[in-house]
């Protein structure tokens, strides 16, 4: 069974992130149900040297298997905002339609300089994905 097969099941998934990923040293994760067919998820996963990825995900299951409908994925160490993930469309930006709506925001104009993110998607967990990211960053200082 995949993470994504139902709540249940990516409840489960995110519940035991910190089992599968020793680099996590705190979770705030929550998974809450919001209605019949919906949910959301939010909470930040700590990391060493201040470093967090605060999350949001809108799911839902109406079509099928669950899926994210929305999000927004922020990294920060300490106090700055390093970089983030969101899905909201920019029809308009061509160098972005590899992986509409899919996108990271980057220095040096975080607000306005983005780039691809082809391996985000809405039908399958994107935890996995900016976990290892992360630990790449955190050890490369190593």
């Amino acid at each position: 069974m995949t993470p994504f097969s139902s709540l249940r099941d990516y409840e489960r998934f995110v519940y035991t992130l910190q089992e599968r990923y020793p680099s996590i040293t705190r979770s705030t994760l929550v998974l809450v149900q919001r209605g019949r067919l919906y949910a959301e998820l939010r909470g930040e996963l700590s990391f060493e040297e201040e470093r967090r990825l605060v999350v949001y995900e809108r799911l839902s299951w109406d079509a099928g298997p669950l899926t994210i409908e929305g999000y927004s994925y922020e990294a920060w160490r300490g106090g700055e905002k390093v970089y983030w993930y969101d899905s909201q469309p920019h029809p308009d930006d061509p160098t972005l339609a590899s992986s509409h709506p899919h996108h990271k925001h980057v220095p040096p104009d975080i607000k306005h300089h983005r780039i691809p993110a082809p391996d985000l998607a809405f039908s399958e967990p994107n935890l996995s994905v900016l976990i290892q990211e992360i630990e790449r960053g955190l050890w490369a200082r190593a």
